[in-house]
């Protein structure tokens, strides 16, 4: 497919079909595409992520300097956020992939939609197809780029508005970025909470000059190019013996409200909620061996404190079967162990790391890694 630039407008060739005379005729019709704003425009998305961007889109339909003309929007799946404010909005849907786009836009946005958009759908836009990405690219490629900055102790990060490419994703040009400093002991769903507010704003302000900053788009690097996979259960899995008392925070912060760290205790699986951060602790009794996985309840806190490399973390609330506080969790299930008169520390006072907690250093070791 080829463009033609004519009187400030972008000329697409499309061939229609008629009949006439009982003859199949193909006649063919050019149908323009503005080359500034406002913008005919079709929204991918799917989480509440997108929506931001989506409700940003939507009011500034009726803004006095407006970049949006016409939206339409696209979902995976009927049951998604976006989808439910597009609805709620009396935006037109369409499920993918969508058709009829010939000719009707200029310009598409895709934010956090969850699929590959091929070559054919990306060349049926004059201005091609941006994306909102919430990572200062090429850091943190993929779908989980927020979590990872948190993982990761990342202390600056960012969005970056792309023109997507086919085949893989968040490798497009670069036409917008704006940095973002990672506040202290902030959490993933914050952060992305912010991100998608910033992203929305520049967007819009990507928008605005188009034409301009397509002209002066700049292609990625692979130098600090790295990969963000999803998270996942094998995860939260706690290696008491190698993770750090940063390093456990940072996890708990990353994933600990979608997915509860967990270790193990006599074989059964136990999940650490309520995660308070760093311990300090003086034990009573001194004949006490500590290794990592050793167990204390802070009464005064109510707190249960697990040694790990190089200090205690504590967590509030234990689950096993049921919902635990730590003093009856200590109570019910530890207490007859750790009060035994015997220096060395037993399996049943112990908290034991599974082997599979090694996938939590595998991701951080992926995370790390240029990208080819």
């Amino acid at each position: 497919m080829w463009w033609c630039k004519a009187a400030g407008v972008l000329l697409q060739p499309c061939c229609v079909r008629t009949r006439a005379h009982g003859d199949r005729q193909r006649i063919c019709r050019f149908l323009s595409s503005s080359s500034r704003p406002p913008w005919r425009l079709m929204f991918f998305g799917s989480d509440q992520f997108a929506v931001e961007s989506l409700k940003l889109l939507t009011s500034d339909r009726n803004s006095n300097e407006r970049m949006v003309e016409n939206l339409e929007v696209v979902t995976l799946s009927n049951d998604v956020p976006v989808r439910r404010f597009a609805q709620q909005n009396q935006l037109p849907l369409h499920s993918w992939p969508p058709d009829d786009v010939d000719g009707r836009f200029d310009v598409g946005v895709v934010v956090s939609f969850g699929a590959l958009l091929p070559e054919r759908l990306i060349n049926k836009f004059p201005h091609g197809i941006l994306n909102v990405h919430p990572s200062l690219l090429p850091r943190w490629r993929g779908p989980a780029p927020v979590f990872h900055t948190i993982l990761h102790g990342d202390t600056m990060t960012g969005v970056t508005i792309i023109q997507i490419r086919p085949h893989r994703f968040d490798v497009g040009p670069i036409l917008n970025q704006e940095l973002h400093q990672v506040s202290r002991n902030c959490t993933a769903d914050e952060l992305g909470s912010v991100l998608a507010t910033k992203g929305a704003h520049l967007l819009i302000d990507t928008l605005r000059t188009l034409s301009e900053r397509t002209a002066n788009k700049r292609e990625q690097g692979q130098i600090g190019a790295t990969f963000a996979p999803k998270i996942n259960t094998s995860m939260s899995w706690i290696v008491w013996e190698e993770q750090t008392c940063d390093q456990i925070d940072r996890l708990y912060r990353a994933i600990g409200s979608r997915i509860p760290l967990r270790t193990t205790w006599m074989g059964r699986t136990i999940k650490l909620l309520d995660f308070v951060g760093k311990c300090h602790i003086s034990l009573s009794d001194q004949r006490r061996k500590v290794i990592p996985g050793s167990v204390s309840l802070q009464k005064e806190s109510n707190t249960l404190a697990v040694c790990c490399k190089d200090g205690w973390v504590g967590f509030r609330t234990i689950v096993l079967n049921k919902r635990l506080t730590a003093v009856d969790f200590y109570n019910g299930y530890l207490h007859q162990t750790l009060q035994r008169n015997t220096p060395g520390q037993t399996a049943e006072g112990l908290f034991v790391s599974r082997k599979e907690g090694t996938e939590v250093h595998q991701m951080r070791d992926i995370g790390t890694t240029c990208i080819d």
